[in-house]
């Protein structure tokens, strides 16, 4: 005689009723896009990170974070492309596998002879790229060393750089972010409501530039480790953007004093801004912003 197990028909029933919304959401996935540079005609392209659930329904309309990365990372935007991944967002979505529900677009800045001045440039090499696992995920850099004592800084608005940051950067390819934003909307399932921007370091001034510049697009910003000039702030506040400001108090790159002539100046426009002193951290205060889950909610929560 066969005993009937009642438990695991029911279940069976339910399984295959729900099977449509059982079915496993599509995988995170990584393009790279072509494009021609405005700024010197190079053939180029830039990574496009596509989070899982992406190709489920035609219909969802997506955020979309632009990533501006730090000096290290330049290149020449296809055999060194992979270096944005180093660090930010990319990093945390793509070789740590978290899943962070935003199109990314990375692009790569151009090198314009800035390995000329820093070692770190000259002298890197493409297997120190970071690697997407098979299985698991790659353990993560340590903060760095720093043996500079936590103290607080006075504002300073004497600026060691022009309004648009340190030398070649950002601003150089303006053109080009733009139409990677109009090529992505045009091509991908985008929310043109919540596009966000967010850089850390030589990307932190690439930020407050491009969110000065084009306020109207832009449904929050994020610059990490590089302060705003005050010359940037009208743009911002008279478009009411949502900004959300980093810095380490012990970083010796990007001192904390540059930050507060710009803050103050947003303030005096009567716009509200988040100021964050990461005050055990350095330079490289992007990897406790970017590893953490806050930016991303705080990010979700605006929109134009």
């Amino acid at each position: 005689m066969f005993l009937i197990n009642y438990s695991q028909i029911i279940l069976a029933l339910i399984l295959l009723i729900n099977a449509p919304l059982l079915h496993a959401q599509s995988t995170a996935s990584l393009e790279r896009i072509s494009y021609t540079s405005e700024a010197d005609e190079s053939k180029r392209e830039f990574l496009l990170y596509l989070p899982k659930g992406y190709q489920d329904d035609p219909k969802k309309k997506w955020p979309v974070m632009m990533f501006l990365h730090g000096n290290g990372e330049r290149g020449n935007g296809t055999t060194e492309l992979d270096f944005v991944m180093v660090h930010g967002p990319l990093y945390e979505a793509w070789i740590q596998k978290r899943d962070l529900p935003f199109i990314i677009i990375a692009p790569q800045l151009h090198m314009f002879g800035r390995d000329k001045y820093a070692k770190y440039l000259a002298e890197r090499t493409l297997d120190q790229l970071p690697k997407r696992l098979e299985t698991g995920v790659p353990p993560r850099e340590p903060k760095w060393v720093i043996d500079t004592l936590m103290q607080g800084s006075p504002a300073d608005e004497v600026y060691p750089y022009k309004s648009y940051g340190p030398p070649m950067g950002w601003e150089q390819v303006e053109s080009d972010l733009l139409n990677m934003l109009d090529q992505v909307n045009t091509n991908y399932q985008t929310d043109q409501s919540r596009i966000y921007l967010t850089g850390l370091s030589y990307g932190g001034f690439g930020t407050w530039y491009m969110g000065s510049k084009h306020a109207e697009l832009f449904a929050a910003i994020s610059p990490v480790v590089g302060w705003g000039h005050k010359d940037l702030m009208k743009p911002l506040a008279e478009n009411k953007v949502p900004i959300w400001c980093f810095a380490g108090g012990r970083d010796l790159v990007i001192k904390e004093q540059y930050f507060y002539p710009g803050l103050n100046e947003l303030e005096k426009l009567g716009h509200e801004v988040r100021f964050t002193v990461e005050a055990d951290m350095g330079h490289d205060t992007w990897k406790r912003v970017y590893a953490g889950g806050d930016l991303y909610a705080w990010f979700l929560a605006q929109r134009k």
